[in-house]
C-alpha cells in the first residue's frame, strides 16, 4: 500500500527522504483503506520509517490490534537531495521525471546533488522484500511504503508493469516458495484518490493495467 496523502503531495513538492503529515484528504483516503482491508488476515506488517508511511500503517493497523508494526529503513523512498521539498517541475527542468525514473530501475543513475545512487536504491528495495518474502512464506504480510520505492519493486516483479500508483492505493503480489512472483493487482485506487499526487511514468506498450 501506498501512504496517504500528505502535504508535500497536495503542493507538488518533492517528498523522498524528507516528510510530511498527511493533509484531511489523505487521512480520509487511508482510513477508507482500512476498511477496505479490515478483513485480510494479515500475518504480519511493515512499514517504511517515513512519518507519512507509519501514520498509514497505524490506520491500517487499527482493524488489526494483535500485529506488530515494524519498520524497515529499506523501505524508505528514493532520496531526492538538493531537490528535496522543491517543486517538482524544479526537477523536470533539469530532468524529466520520465527520462530519471528509468535511469532508478536500471541502477545507472549517478543520484542527484547530495541523492542516493539509483544502484543502491534498487538494492535496498529487492533486499527489503526478499527479506520480508523470506520471513513469511506463506500468509498475507501489509508493507506500507512510497510510490517510487513500491513501484521500483513491482517493476522488478513486471518489467512492464510500473505504473502510477495514487495515494492510499493497493497492490497485491504472490510470492512463490522458490521467490518467483507475479503481480496480480495494481494500484487500485480505493480510496477514490486519484493521480494528483503520482507522478507519470515511462509509457510501455505491453504494460499491465491499471485497476481502479
Amino acid at each position: 500500500m501506498r501512504h496517504g496523502q500528505t502535504h508535500f503531495n497536495a503542493r507538488r513538492l518533492l517528498q523522498g527522504s524528507c516528510d510530511s503529515p498527511l493533509t484531511r484528504v489523505g487521512r480520509e483516503g487511508v482510513r477508507t483503506t482500512a476498511r477496505h482491508l479490515a478483513d485480510v488476515p494479515f500475518l504480519a506488517a511493515y512499514s517504511s520509517p517515513s512519518g507519512r508511511a507509519v501514520s498509514t500503517a497505524v490506520e491500517i493497523l487499527r482493524h488489526h490490534p494483535d500485529l506488530r508494526l515494524r519498520t524497515d529503513p529499506d523501505l524508505r523512498e528514493y532520496d531526492f537531495g538538493t531537490f528535496e521539498r522543491h517543486p517538482e517541475r524544479d526537477l523536470e527542468a533539469v530532468l524529466p521525471w520520465t527520462e530519471l525514473v528509468p535511469q532508478v530501475l536500471d541502477g545507472t543513475h549517478p543520484g542527484l546533488p547530495k541523492g542516493e545512487h539509483a544502484a543502491d536504491f534498487m538494492a535496498r528495495t529487492r533486499r527489503a522484500f526478499s527479506l520480508i518474502a523470506d520471513r513469511h512464506p506463506e500468509g498475507h504480510v501489509l508493507v506500507v511504503g512510497h510510490g517510487l520505492a513500491l513501484g521500483a519493486w513491482l517493476s522488478t516483479i513486471h518489467p512492464e508493469g510500473l505504473v502510477a500508483l495514487p495515494n492510499a492505493s493497493v497492490s497485491e503480489v504472490e510470492v512463490e516458495p522458490d521467490g518467483s512472483a507475479r503481480v496480480l493487482r495494481i494500484g487500485v485506487d480505493v480510496a477514490g484518490q486519484g493521480l494528483v499526487a503520482a507522478r507519470p511514468v515511462p509509457a510501455r506498450e505491453d504494460a499491465l493495467p491499471q485497476a481502479v
